[in-house]
């Protein structure tokens, strides 16, 4: 597995989401309870960015159309979406967010 650096710890507040580019790769990082996520930037129903959305309940919101998403699987918490989007591995190394994509 390649690790590679997203942001800063200190970047993201508690419940908030912050949109990166990684490589190339649109990611969403969202920090939930103390814990660091990371989704595909993009939403799986409409094109709209995750990182643009609300974190609620272990969950982001897509500001389109207001489906969530669970933020450690990916997986479809309500209508409209239907299909999961991409989480990735993150680790958090000397303040430093880490992804392997």
């Amino acid at each position: 597995m390649r690790w590679l650096d997203a942001a800063a710890e200190q970047d993201i507040a508690d419940g908030e989401c912050l949109g990166v580019r990684v490589a190339g790769t649109p990611v969403a990082l969202v920090r939930d309870g103390g814990k660091i996520h990371a989704l595909h930037d993009l939403c799986t129903h409409g094109a709209a960015r995750l990182s643009d959305g609300f974190v609620e309940n272990g969950c982001i919101e897509c500001p389109l159309h207001q489906g969530l998403f669970d933020l450690a699987t990916g997986a479809p918490r309500s209508a409209p979406i239907t299909e999961a989007v991409k989480t990735y591995p993150v680790r958090c190394i000397a303040g430093r967010i880490e992804i392997a994509l």
